[in-house]
């Protein structure tokens, strides 16, 4: 299956398969580049970096890798830069390829190097998980951490062509695989109510990795991406909506460490405290939350933050990308299947959101 990216910037394909070798082997046969080089981690690089070397050997006169520590911890500058010394030492010209194989945040350190290097060069992402297979390879969002904010040094830079297949998820840690369905249901909260239907009904097929429930989350995750990313590649508008949750997820990682809760688990908890939030504005009931904690929860995710103070909260989140003007904005739901973005600046309405999560009396 073959999934078409109208991002303004450029065309790409999504290919979404069985067996990650033969998706390669089709696209190698019809591309060519002068080098390439394959960004990994230590923990990818035992399972799959010499396959994949082999496909694309016979596409590049060279194949060069580097392999990284794996972890959110490590998605900063100083490991970006291991990157560039890579790409620097043999001599990579902007012809040549990078090749992202791991989950987001190989995808978003090789992104945002590719973005970088010589002013750009091209690269295609190989996302190994569900998280990066479904949301984060896709649509051109780079970016490291920094020790004050997640993600808060990027760029916006389309792949040339992304490749999700099946059969890397063998390999996948269950929590892993778990924290990727927060960005599955994710989808359908913000867009598609019947979406969260079959997911509620389906949630089990996906759980145990069967291949039609997850050929059908995948496909229809990324064409909601896709379509997205075609009307707003830069998210001055509707793009804004795929944050839904990650606000407060963002809070939650940057104040108990990158990589103690893991990308989608604290995505999970956001979007339990953006429900709250729609709660207070007026918009969803408590059923409506309680039924996004019921799925997350039948997903083995979190169904709630974790307790800190109001003020780090408050903190965290004046960081977030979407603030305008020094005013936050955030993705409410104004019913299950139906986001927006919204400001809210009203720091005793969000305190009341949290209160469940504040170790201080409200």
């Amino acid at each position: 299956m073959i999934l078409t990216v109208n991002a303004p910037s450029h065309r790409y394909p999504i290919y979404i398969g069985a067996n990650l070798i033969e998706l390669l082997q089709q696209y190698a046969a019809q591309h060519t580049a002068p080098s390439c080089m394959i960004v990994t981690n230590e923990t990818i690089a035992p399972l799959y970096l010499q396959a994949v070397a082999n496909v694309f050997q016979a596409a590049c006169n060279t194949v060069h890798s580097v392999v990284l520590p794996d972890g959110e911890a490590y998605k900063n500058l100083t490991t970006l830069n291991c990157i560039y010394d890579a790409l620097m030492t043999q001599r990579l010209e902007r012809k040549s390829t990078l090749i992202a194989l791991g989950g987001g945040v190989i995808g978003d350190m090789a992104g945002f190097a590719a973005a970088t290097y010589q002013r750009g060069m091209p690269f295609i992402q190989i996302p190994t998980t569900l998280l990066s297979q479904v949301d984060s390879s896709v649509g051109g969002k780079t970016a490291v951490n920094h020790p004050m904010g997640k993600n808060m040094i990027g760029a916006f830079y389309q792949p040339q062509a992304v490749f999700a297949a099946h059969n890397v998820l063998n390999t996948l840690p269950c929590r892993e695989f778990s924290a990727g369905l927060a960005e599955v249901i994710k989808y359908a909260l913000l867009g598609d109510s019947a979406f969260l239907a079959w997911l509620e009904e389906h949630i089990t097929a996906l759980i145990t990795h069967n291949a039609d429930a997850w050929a059908y989350a995948v496909q229809k995750c990324c064409q909601m991406k896709a379509d997205i990313v075609a009307a707003d590649e830069k998210e001055s508008g509707v793009r804004a909506l795929l944050n839904l949750g990650h606000t407060f997820g963002h809070a939650i990682e940057t104040e108990m460490g990158y990589g103690n809760w893991l990308h989608g688990e604290a995505v999970a908890a956001g979007m339990v405290a953006a429900c709250r939030l729609s709660e207070k504005m007026g918009y969803i009931t408590p059923a409506d939350t309680r039924r996004v904690q019921q799925i997350l929860s039948a997903a083995k995710l979190p169904t709630e933050p974790p307790r800190f103070a109001f003020d780090k909260w408050l903190s965290h989140m004046q960081h977030d990308k979407k603030v305008q003007g020094g005013k936050m904005r955030f993705v409410v739901l104004h019913s299950l299947g139906k986001a927006a973005v919204e400001e809210c600046n009203d720091a005793e309405l969000l305190r009341s959101a949290l209160k469940e999560w504040l170790p201080e009396k409200v």
